[in-house]
């Protein structure tokens, strides 16, 4: 593909129309500011199942008859206590019983998370305070108190506890549906760059986002015609202006003629309608008149221009039109696919193409009549594949319960998805029961040990997290034998991640070796994964637009934090660190720092101070009464996993020599014993 900024340099030809544009100066004043308006979409803060959109390939679809294994339904016989009319609780809270606030599950209080015994589940635990907070913040913007906890349900097993999860978001978006949309208001990455010094990830590191793949050379000294703000003529005049700093799709320019004077600086998305390359007012008939501010410092202008821009870059002349082309994207409203059931993990559904937006779509379980049982994801997901996947390849699959294609649905060709690299599975390759460290799609900020539970067709494996599976399997995740987010064993220990041991396991520090024998089993060889690091381009520090995948319609301003090899640890600005996730730098969920303004896709800025005080209040607060340090031996609450970092000496996500911002594969995994 020809570069897209190719240097273009601007000829002498082209400064006597220039010369023919440029109006008088002693009757220019000033204009008004022309902004462009950002699109907002509708986002209430709602909830979203830990699984909707992993960046790994946790594959979804349908499936031949035999692995048709649907879970139990709700038991509706559970007794059920209505207390102060707004919380369930179960007859048992006080003999050693608790009740999980964020999805209602009972068990035993002592197999409860935190001190507190608040949630029974990582997942709730995120799940419960990510709502709690950006409910809080929400509140805040419309003027209103907190909104009061969830209603907690009654007691149910496992898989129920997700169907029950997955009927509360949906009345939460309900909810939604009947309020006001809140706009974001008093967020500008410009403002946010230029007072922190803060560094943009390159647009060429996002080669699924527009002009990923044609950026060229755009850089500092570009230069580009742009509205001039500093005039008042009556019509819309334009001006030369340099880039001086980029970030992402964003530039600071400043106009010609300025110098060393930044006081009239201003950011612009470079993939803007109102950016062109030098010439394209002599071509178009547009006014080229210099800023009020400086029309004194000359009295020819056409010489200084002359002088300026000869041997200059500029964009090339079909620079609208890639731009134009890089936003069309293939899929389309009303087509079917396969995806990810976010209630139960181990299997897939059919589900319909409502939206696309910057190659995001949201989709809707084809069962839902009123359109609310939906998630978001990219088209580049591994999570969604055409109609036919999970029969071709023994995936468990749910049926619908409707027996044609509505109207107007069709489904999606299969070469629109996608396509994983082929692997050969015919010499040694992965068996159940191999041992391995994966991301846990609930706890993106986890890797722990994890088992192959099923192989698959074409090098799709199923995997359980040890310590925390279901009996039924439900909660088991497919990921490709090639995905860069499981890894052989050792991994965490020689790049200096912590790795989080099976649930309940009490010989620590954890020791792979001891725990292979003990459960009597192998480690998958480490030839069988993924070992390519593609030169990304990522360094620690840099800026970003990135989704949260516990909440995957949130699209949330980002930094990486660390980088190991291909992984990235992405932060979530103004949140805790409990709330960052282990992502592949080629993630289809990363964004360059001004793709939602270019999108139309709502950003999510950083969590005001106020919202971070209490975040800071809270952990001091509950660091107080901490007795002991965190020894890594069951998944905790985020709350608590937080406490305990703040009181370790030792446990930290932020130190270690594997924090070296190189693509090379040396030391990348432990020597393996018999």
């Amino acid at each position: 593909m020809a570069m897209c900024s190719a240097s273009v340099l601007i000829c002498t030809h082209v400064h006597t129309a220039l010369s023919e544009r440029l109006a008088g100066t002693s009757s220019a004043v000033q204009t008004d500011h022309l902004s462009q308006t950002e699109r907002k979409r509708r986002d209430s803060f709602g909830m979203f199942d830990g699984y909707d959109s992993c960046s790994e390939d946790t594959s979804s679809s349908s499936s031949s008859d035999e692995s048709e294994e649907e879970v139990s339904p709700l038991p509706s016989s559970l007794p059920i206590i209505k207390n102060n009319g707004q919380v369930y609780t179960y007859p048992d809270g006080k003999s050693g019983m608790a009740t999980c606030e964020m999805c209602g599950m009972v068990g035993v209080r002592d197999a409860f998370y935190s001190k507190t015994k608040r949630f029974c589940s990582v997942s709730c635990s995120r799940s419960y305070s990510s709502n709690s907070k950006k409910a809080s913040i929400l509140a805040r913007l419309q003027g209103k108190p907190p909104t009061k906890k969830a209603k907690v349900l009654q007691k149910q097993p496992l898989v129920a506890k997700l169907a029950a999860y997955a009927q509360y978001q949906a009345t939460l978006q309900n909810q939604a549906k009947t309020k006001a949309a809140v706009p974001v208001e008093g967020f500008s990455w410009g403002s946010y760059i230029n007072s922190n010094s803060f560094t943009a990830a390159p647009v060429t590191c996002f080669k699924h986002a527009p002009m990923g793949t044609c950026w060229g050379d755009i850089s500092e000294g570009v230069r580009v015609e742009v509205p001039n703000t500093d005039c008042s003529l009556p019509t819309k005049v334009f001006w030369i202006a340099g880039i001086v700093k980029l970030a992402g799709y964003n530039a600071l320019l400043r106009y010609e003629g300025f110098e060393n004077d930044s006081n009239l600086d201003f950011w612009c998305n470079v993939c803007g309608s109102d950016i062109h390359p030098v010439g394209w007012c002599a071509t178009s008939g547009k006014p080229l008149v210099p800023p009020r501010t400086i029309q004194h410092k000359y009295t020819n202008w056409k010489a200084f221009l002359v002088k300026r821009l000869t041997g200059a870059k500029t964009l090339p002349p079909d620079f609208s039109q890639k731009v134009s082309e890089s936003m069309q994207y293939p899929f389309k409203t009303c087509m079917r696919v396969e995806v990810v059931d976010k209630t139960h993990l181990c299997r897939t559904r059919v589900a319909v193409v409502e939206n696309v937006i910057g190659g995001r779509l949201r989709l809707v379980y084809e069962e839902s009549e009123d359109k609310t049982d939906d998630f978001w994801c990219h088209m580049y997901s591994p999570l969604i594949h055409h109609i036919g996947w999970s029969r071709s390849i023994g995936h468990r699959f749910k049926r619908s319960d409707i027996t044609k294609k509505q109207d107007g649905h069709f489904d999606a060709p299969s070469h629109l998805f996608m396509k994983v690299k082929e692997v050969d599975t015919a010499g040694e390759w992965f068996k159940e029961g191999m041992k391995l460290e994966a991301i846990d799609p609930l706890n993106l900020s986890a890797i722990c040990v994890a088992t192959i539970r099923k192989v698959l067709a074409d090098g799709y494996l199923m995997i359980g997290i040890d310590g925390s599976e279901a009996a039924d399997g439900s909660d088991w995740f497919c990921y490709h034998a090639t995905s860069p987010s499981i890894f052989p064993v050792g991994f965490c220990e020689i790049n200096m991640i912590e790795l989080t041991p099976p649930r309940g396991y009490t010989k620590l520090p954890f020791k792979w070796f001891d725990y292979l024998r003990e459960t009597d089993s192998i480690a998958a060889p480490v030839k069988l994964f993924n070992k390519e690091v593609p030169n990304h381009g990522f360094h620690v520090g840099m800026k970003l637009e990135a989704v949260d995948l516990m909440e995957p319609r949130l699209v949330c301003v980002a930094t990486v934090t660390r980088i190991i090899h291909r992984l990235l640890r992405i932060h979530f600005d103004g949140w805790e660190d409990e709330y960052d996730q282990w992502v592949d730098c080629e993630s289809p969920d990363l964004y360059p720092v001004g793709w939602c303004q270019l999108t139309g896709y709502q950003l999510q800025p950083p969590a005001p101070q106020s919202s971070r005080d209490n975040q800071s209040s809270s952990s001091k607060q509950k660091k107080k009464s901490k007795s002991q340090q965190y020894k890594g031996h069951k998944k905790m609450t985020s709350l608590q996993l937080k406490e305990e970092m703040l009181d370790g000496e030792e446990y930290s996500f932020l130190q270690g020599a594997s924090d070296q911002e190189s693509n090379g594969s040396a030391s990348y995994y432990i020597k393996q014993e018999p």
